[in-house]
This record gives structure tokens, sequence and C-alpha cells, in this order.
């Protein structure tokens, strides 16, 4: 089968394109690009290399993929965009490569990002993430699967957002968003659980009342985050805990911004 290319794209001839792969006009795609089957490449987009796609990707009109990092650090070292399969990517999203030799800016499996997102270099996003319009994500962002933000937010970088939370629009996120949170306003807060996120993905009742249990020790009690977490170890050993208990001490390690605070003080986020 003959990969199915616009007589006016313009394909570097070291990239790899799977047969099933779809070109438009006037898209070009550079040396060292891979990508893999049942993917559609729009017109106008552009893919930079070293940069490897999986399979059944969808890339909107306009769309810039593994454009060098906008990072004064970078200095020609070969770098990388990595993205896996069932992503969809709307018009003129721009994801820049990574800085530092042999690094890669990650985007997993199942991800919705719409128009104008920007993801800086050395960026993480895993699975089954929803990103919405002129979103920006500075350089070394992760965020954990099936998370959720509003549109027209900046996230700071090096700033981690955890599994299943929910950050609403145009905030700006300077630290740390645990799992499982509804993070809002400006400053952003976390105000509650995203209640409605974790029912839609069919989280058991009881597994919900411990996360509601959860939440209250560590936004309502006034416990230190020590107590805090001790009190959490006592609610169980759920796969949803675990994870909550992972986050809160990873953004404690040196070189991490910290928590995003709770609405009401004190709270474990706001512990020096």
């Amino acid at each position: 089968m003959k990969t199915l290319i616009h007589p006016t794209a313009v394909v570097h001839p070291n990239s790899e394109l799977h047969p099933t792969v779809q070109v438009g006009a006037y898209a070009v795609i550079g040396e060292h690009v891979k990508v893999g089957p049942e993917t559609i490449i729009g017109a106008h987009v552009v893919l930079q290399g070293p940069c490897e796609i999986g399979a059944c990707n969808q890339f909107f009109p306009g769309a810039a993929i593994g454009m060098e990092p906008q990072d004064l650090k970078y200095v020609g070292e070969p770098s990388w965009v990595k993205i896996g399969d069932n992503n969809q990517i709307r018009e003129y999203v721009t994801i820049n490569r990574a800085t530092g030799a042999g690094e890669a800016t990650v985007i997993g499996n199942g991800n919705l990002l719409m128009a104008y997102v920007h993801v800086a270099h050395n960026c993480i996003i895993e699975d089954h993430v929803i990103i919405p319009n002129s979103v920006a994500l500075a350089g070394h962002v992760h965020i954990e699967s099936r998370a959720r933000l509003g549109g027209v937010l900046g996230v700071h970088q090096f700033v981690r957002i955890g599994r299943q939370a929910m950050v609403g629009g145009m905030a700006r996120i300077d630290r740390d968003v645990p799992p499982y949170m509804l993070v809002e306003g400006n400053p952003a807060r976390v105000r509650t659980l995203n209640l409605v996120g974790l029912k839609r993905s069919g989280m058991s009742p009881g597994n919900l009342q411990i996360l509601k249990k959860a939440f209250r020790i560590l936004y309502r009690s006034n416990l230190s985050f020590t107590d805090a977490l001790e009190q959490l170890e006592m609610l169980g050993d759920t796969e949803e805990l675990q994870n909550l208990r992972r986050f809160l001490l990873l953004s404690r390690m040196p070189g991490r911004r910290g928590l995003i605070p709770g609405k009401s003080k004190p709270s474990v986020s706001d512990e020096s």
C-alpha cells in the first residue's frame, strides 16, 4: 500500500513513514522523523526530528512538532520528541524537543491537545490527558494520566500535576497539583476533590469515600505534614492512597516547588 502524500508536501528522504500514513497539503516532514501506522498529518503541519510518532495519531493543520527548544541552555545537542498512539494534536499546537543530549519531550497515549497548546522542552504528558485551548506548559512539566486542565492557563516549569486532577481555566499553576484534587482560582487553591471526574472514571463508592476522608485530613484538619501522612496511612492501603502519599512526598523533595495550598489555612501545603 502506497503512503498517501499530497504532491505539495515536502518529505525528507531520511524520514520513515508507515505505508498507511496520510500527509496533507504543504506539510513538511524533516529528517529523522518516524511515523507509525494510520497516522494522519494535516495540511501545513511541520514535523522536525529527531521525532518518533506512534500509531493512529491525528495532527491538525498548522501543528509544529519537534522544533528546537526555546531554551538558552540548548546548544544543538541531539534530543527527541516521542509521541505514543491515538493522540489528537489540534490546530497550531507546538511541541518542542528536549534540552539535554538524549533527553525527550514525551506525549503518551490517548491525549487531546486542543488548539494553540504549547508543550515546552522536557515535558511529560502521560495518558488520556485533556489540555484545552491556549494552555502553555513551561519546561519539565509532568502531567499524570487522566488529568484535566481548563483553558487559557499557564503552568510553571518543573510543576507536576497529579493523576485525575482537575485544574480550572485561567489559573496560574506555580506549584504541584495533588492527584484527585480540583484546583482553581487566582491565586490557585485546592478547592475540593475532583468528584465529577472520579465518578466518571468508575471509581467505587468505597474508594471515593476514602479519598474524601483523605481530603479532609489534608485540607481541613490543620495537621502538620508529618501528622497528616500518618493519618492517611490509617485509612488503608488502596492504590489511590498509595499514589497520593507518593505524590505528596515527592513534592517535598529538594528542587521541587511544593504543593498548591488549600483554600483554608493552615494546611499541609503551607508547612515550611
